[in-house]
Order: structure tokens, then sequence, then C-alpha cells
């Protein structure tokens, strides 16, 4: 089904009804003190996914913004994407009635992010920048100044009919979001190392790129004190000028 279809489509309720069953069911266990997203982590699971049917993009906002959003194919034909000879992406889904043949994602309702074995939805939130002609996508938390470098791609121009596919960091892929068997309309951006793992390595990074940026002091040569010359002098000792006490 369609994410990004008006109205509560039939996926949408499945996913609020196993969300409702399964806060229930934790409660029941003990666990209602958390909140029902944070449940929620402990109870959904994943499916891994064809990637060559789906397409990460950054959609143009304005001058300078940027929407990250998924499209998938789900019939071979027609194309929901396809490929412009300056390097950008149309979306050709815009011109037909893809009912049934695309699929779009287009925000939290539709993707988050799972690290290991936890769906972190309620966590982190996935966003763009753009630094020169480079666009980052980033993970972040507010309860962690470290940001996961999640995907990358060159900006080869900007053209607001024309969308940016991005390349996902070595790690990461997509999977599908699932409760027991069934599956359901929402998108993972998923990472199988453990958190903890993955926000020291970012961390790391961060410190070697801020590190490059810093100016290299000790590779610069050392520079001779400044040497005293006399003026007007002859070989010798050097009087010094004889300044009187005054008493004041």
């Amino acid at each position: 089904m369609d994410s990004s279809t008006p109205g509560p489509s039939k996926s949408r309720m499945l996913g609020r009804t196993y969300l409702a069953l399964a806060a229930a069911g934790l409660a029941g266990a003990g666990l209602a003190a958390l909140s029902p997203w944070a449940q929620a982590a402990n109870v959904f699971n994943s499916r891994p996914l064809d990637a060559s049917r789906f397409a990460v993009l950054a959609r143009p906002v304005g001058n300078s913004g940027w929407n990250l959003l998924v499209l998938e194919q789900i019939k071979a034909q027609p194309l929901c994407w396809e490929q412009r000879p300056d390097g950008l992406v149309d979306p050709a889904l815009n011109r037909f009635n893809f009912t049934g043949i695309c699929s779009r994602y287009l925000d939290s309702n539709g993707y988050s992010l799972r690290i290991g074995d936890q769906d972190l939805a309620s966590r982190y939130r996935l966003q763009l920048r753009q630094s020169g002609a480079e666009l980052v996508l980033e993970a972040s938390t507010p309860s962690d100044p470290t940001v996961m470098v999640v995907g990358r791609a060159q900006v080869p121009l900007r053209d607001r009919d024309g969308f940016v596919t991005l390349k996902l960091e070595p790690g990461w892929d997509l999977q599908r979001r699932a409760y027991g068997e069934q599956t359901l309309s929402h998108i993972y951006f998923a990472n199988a190392s453990p958190l903890p793992e993955l926000v020291a390595q970012a961390s790391r990074s961060a410190a070697g790129a801020a590190g490059q940026k810093l100016p290299h002091a000790s590779l610069r040569p050392p520079v001779a004190p400044p040497r005293l010359v006399a003026q007007n002098m002859g070989p010798g000792p050097i009087r010094l000028p004889v300044i009187p006490f005054r008493n004041q």
C-alpha cells in the first residue's frame, strides 16, 4: 500500500491495531510504565527487502532545503522513477495513477531507524544536510550530540523537478517493519551493528574530521628568536646608558 495515500489505509490501520495490541500485551506483562512507542520497539521485527526495487531519494524544497523519501517499484511497468542524463532522478510516478504499481514513503510515518534489534522510531530522527556539493543523510537524537551518517550523495545541480539518489553507507540497508508474521507498510533504515558501537564509531569519525580542520602548528618551521643588533658599536663590550636615580 502507498503510505502517502490520504485517509486511513488498511495497512496503516493494521499498524495502529498491532501497536495497540502490543502495548496492551506488554502492559499485562508489567511494562505499562513504558510509552506505547517504547513498548512497540520491543515487539516489532524486520524483514529483508530487494534493494533493486527501491530508491532512496532527496527532493529539493525551496531554495536550499531537502526532504527524504523512499520509492518502491511494486510492478515492473511503468517505471516509478527514471534516471536523467544530468545525474538527477525523474519521479515518473507523478505522471500516472501509480496505485498498485508504486509505493511512496514520505516521512516518519513511512520510515524510521532500526539498529541491531532495536526499533528507534521514537528516539532518532532522519534528516538531510548539505555541505557544498555533498548531501548527507544523518540520524540524530536529542539525548546524544553524536550524529550517525546513514547515506551520502553528490548534488550535480539543483532542479525542483529532479531528485537526488542517496547511496547508503556500508552496513546500512532497507528492511520492512513486521509484527509477528505480518509485514507492515513501514521501511527501516537498518544496521545490524549494536547501537553503542555505531555511536562510538561516529564519534571517532567526527573527532577525526574536526582534527583535520585545525591548523597544524607542529608542522610549521621553528621561528628563530629575534637577535639583538648593536648599532654604531664597534667590537668589545657594549656600554649601557646609566639612568640616574631621583628621589621623588
